[in-house]
């Protein structure tokens, strides 16, 4: 039975020590504080990321792709620990340049196997379906058929989340400042989504508390297969875990449920106090 490799990057906000215990690859992105740059989940931690970001007059953080290099030596590192393939899953191709690293440093290896899956999504949306990947393999599957159920079953991701403000991804470049300031005037809570690579909004309501109940009702619209509850500081996610469970349609079994920090590659264009989660729907 051939071994294949799962690797992702630090978009997907899988845990390190959980991404290291499934066995899969995370390749770090970069996130700067001025002239101060780090590479996510290796030189910074989740929790030193947000003592940065809320600190009093802090730079507002960049993120910047994984370069060709870093995925060249994670990949040959990987075969020459044994595999025989590799599944590559990443944030999407709209969001991030780090796709586009991976697929040249495949380039450079033209005599191994090499599969890049664009999640079309990122955080735990690209990590729900790295982790799919881990199990496939574990059942024998080959890398080139982890790689055709990962790309259909991207369409089962949806991911929500209330957000505090717009203005971190105004500030990130992710929406226009025309759009950050409407929501900014009519004191709403921005509801988001995550689908097809894009990052939309899908709802303002007046309230956080009514923001979290939107996002409830949003996913779970749909029976659950996988559920990651994502937060970043100060969201008050104690509450929201137990409501959103209680929710799931027919129930969901809370072995498939996690409750993840959101990190520095996603986290600059969210900030504190963000909550919402993902779901892998049944397919």
């Amino acid at each position: 039975m051939s071994r294949v490799a799962i690797v992702t990057d630090s978009a997907s906000d899988l845990d390190p020590g959980r991404a290291a215990a499934l066995g899969i690859t995370i390749v770090p992105l970069v996130v700067s504080f001025g002239a101060e740059s780090f590479k996510a989940g290796v030189e910074i931690t989740t929790e030193q990321f947000w003592a940065r970001m809320t600190a009093p007059e802090a730079p507002f953080p960049k993120t910047a792709a994984s370069s060709p290099g870093d995925f060249q030596a994670v990949y040959e590192r990987l075969f020459a620990e044994g595999a025989d393939a590799i599944v590559s899953v990443h944030v999407a191709s709209t969001l991030s340049g780090t796709i586009k690293s991976a697929e040249v440093a495949k380039g450079l290896l033209p005599d191994r196997e090499i599969h890049i899956v664009d999640s079309m999504s990122a955080s735990m949306g690209q990590g729900l379906l790295a982790e799919l990947g881990v199990e496939m393999a574990k059942l024998g599957t080959s890398a080139e058929e982890i790689a055709q159920v990962l790309t259909k079953r991207r369409d089962d991701i949806g991911v929500y989340l209330a957000l505090d403000t717009l203005e971190y991804l105004k500030r990130g470049g992710r929406i226009s400042g025309t759009q950050a300031a409407i929501g900014t005037l009519l004191s709403v809570k921005p509801i988001i989504k995550i689908a097809d690579g894009l990052v939309e909004t899908v709802d303002r309501v007046r309230t956080k508390g009514k923001a979290r109940e939107r996002v409830i009702e949003l996913l779970c619209e749909r029976p659950i297969e996988r559920l990651s509850v994502l937060h970043t500081t100060n969201a008050g996610v104690e509450e929201f875990v137990p409501a959103l469970e209680a929710r799931v349609p027919g129930g969901i079994d809370p072995a498939s449920v996690s409750v993840d920090l959101i990190g520095p590659s996603v986290g600059p264009h969210l900030g504190p106090g963000c909550v919402g989660g993902v779901a892998l729907y049944e397919s």
